[in-house]
């Protein structure tokens, strides 16, 4: 079986079908397609969350996925933790284009890691082998990880959800735009503050 038509058997309507097939295990398949997407970022995220939510309903739906996405990059983040010190990915990452963007995530932190991970069209699992090769402080990533994956899973599961609404109401993107904004914020407060301690 190819990547292509893997990606085919995943479409909307055959997540539910896969999700219905297996309700007698509760959130775990739900949970598991999102957790297994971090190692296999060909799938195709979006479907699963809005699967999700349509067969859970929109509160379980997302907590369901975000649990799942949650769990699958921290991790895939402590996996390439532990390799970063394996003689063929050192040599991996004394490449120049790799060795200056695990500087950029490590100096800019929080805020890099919660933006990337707040938009779905970002190479997710990229980011966090980046931020895990970097030696990035993990009490950094995973709230900056955790809370970002909130905003992107949200914003899929209600979309995907309503997407009619969002048509009809134009200001509900505002919104969201300010809610990430704020977390965004947040996040740097945070950091600041542990970088003072």
């Amino acid at each position: 079986m190819n990547w292509e038509s893997l990606k085919n058997m995943l479409t909307e309507e055959k997540i539910m079908q896969l999700l219905s097939q297996y309700e007698s295990l509760g959130p775990l398949p739900g949970i598991f397609m999102t957790f297994i997407e971090a190692f296999l970022p060909i799938l195709p995220l979006f479907a699963i969350v809005v699967g999700n939510a349509a067969a859970y309903g929109l509160g379980l739906g997302f907590l369901y996925s975000w649990l799942g996405t949650s769990l699958g990059a921290t991790s895939l983040f402590l996996l390439f933790r532990k390799l970063s010190s394996v003689p063929f990915m050192l040599r991996f990452v004394q490449r120049p284009k790799v060795s200056n963007g695990m500087k950029w995530i490590h100096n800019h932190g929080f805020g890099t890691i919660f933006l990337l991970s707040c938009f779905p069209f970002t190479p997710s699992s990229l980011v966090v082998i980046v931020a895990a090769l970097s030696r990035m402080d993990k009490w950094v990533f995973l709230p900056a990880i955790i809370s970002g994956k909130a905003v992107m899973v949200f914003m899929m599961a209600f979309v995907g959800y309503d997407i009619m609404s969002f048509v009809r109401q134009p200001w509900k993107f505002l919104v969201m735009l300010v809610v990430i904004l704020i977390l965004w914020l947040l996040g740097k407060k945070v950091e600041n503050r542990m970088h003072r301690d």
